[in-house]
């Protein structure tokens, strides 16, 4: 699980997943993802912009709420700043689990329990 430790979203959803002792956090902060581990979050949901978030700060500080987006774009801001991956992402096996809606967390917790949604 790819998150924030400050984040209370991410704080609330691994408390309603429980106890997960296979399930590996990472403060993405603390620990900055590298080009392969976007790639393949990519690749899992789709497309960089399925993993970016339009939330972060930096967003409209930039001015990127004006411009048109590429892949390339989408993937070289999460690189660059670590606020724009949607959180948590989490992946399990060759699946991925991206935000914090409410299917998305019920999904999670299915795949983590070893049962398919």
């Amino acid at each position: 699980m790819y998150q924030l430790a400050t984040c209370s979203t991410c704080k609330r959803i691994r408390a309603e997943l429980g106890e997960q002792p296979e399930l590996t956090v990472v403060d993405i902060k603390t620990q900055p993802l590298s080009a392969a581990q976007v790639d393949r979050m990519a690749e899992l949901a789709g497309s960089y912009e399925a993993i970016f978030t339009r939330r972060s700060r930096q967003y409209r500080a930039r001015g990127l709420h004006e411009q048109e987006l590429t892949e390339a774009d989408y993937r070289r801001l999460i690189l660059d700043e670590y606020t724009f991956l949607k959180r948590p992402v989490t992946t399990v096996g060759d699946r991925i689990f991206v935000g914090n809606a409410k299917k998305t967390v019920a999904d999670l917790r299915a795949a983590l329990a070893g049962a398919t949604p």
